[in-house]
């Protein structure tokens, strides 16, 4: 009877397992939810990251902190050491540069106008509204994370903007995000350190 028992439980764990949700039985499409409910109730974020911005012939890496609240978002860069202090604020989709002699590429990385300004708002706002297309447990490096992959329902899949979000699965603060345009990613976004308030 333990045998059967033992298999039983075995069994279940890789069915589950199998079909997306984690040996707790917690379904990811449930989870993604639940991370969607809490961002939406934070009232700021803030964050330290690195960005890495592919524009085909050149690819750009900036370290960069992030603040978020009251409906303007600040990204001051920290690196590379040319580019610190550069500071971006934006406010209802308008940006605005302060730095001193230095230059930051933030042409668009797409036809829609992705910039890597952007990049990071445009993370944010998925998680809080985006189209949630698919979503499962994944392991990203030595962490166990919730990915979520929203999209325009509108468009096949791999064509047009598309927007993979990973959360861990313990707190559910935002670890990496990456944005693709027709199936290429142009942006990677990968979190040092993410706070909730």
């Amino acid at each position: 009877m333990r045998r059967s028992t033992v298999m039983c439980v075995l069994m279940m764990t890789l069915v589950l397992t199998a079909c997306g949700g984690t040996a707790r039985g917690d379904d990811p499409r449930e989870q993604a939810l639940a991370i969607r409910a809490a961002y939406l109730a934070a009232d700021s974020y803030a964050a330290k990251l690195d960005v890495t911005a592919d524009y085909g012939q050149r690819v750009y890496t900036y370290s960069v902190d992030v603040t978020v609240a009251g409906g303007e978002s600040v990204l001051a860069v920290t690196a590379p050491a040319e580019l610190a202090g550069i500071t971006a604020r934006l406010v209802d989709g308008e940006s605005q540069l302060e730095y001193d002699g230095a230059v930051l590429e933030t042409g668009p990385l797409s036809a829609d106008g992705l910039t890597p300004l952007g990049a990071v708002p445009a993370l944010l706002e998925c998680v809080r509204s985006g189209f949630i297309d698919n979503c499962g447990v994944e392991r990203l490096g030595e962490r166990d994370t919730i990915r979520v992959l929203c999209r325009d329902p509108e468009r096949t899949a791999g064509q047009g903007r598309e927007i993979t979000l990973w959360f861990d699965v313990a707190d559910h603060t935002l670890i990496q995000g990456e944005v693709a345009v027709d199936g290429h990613r142009v942006v990677l976004c990968e979190f040092q350190e993410f706070v909730m308030n």
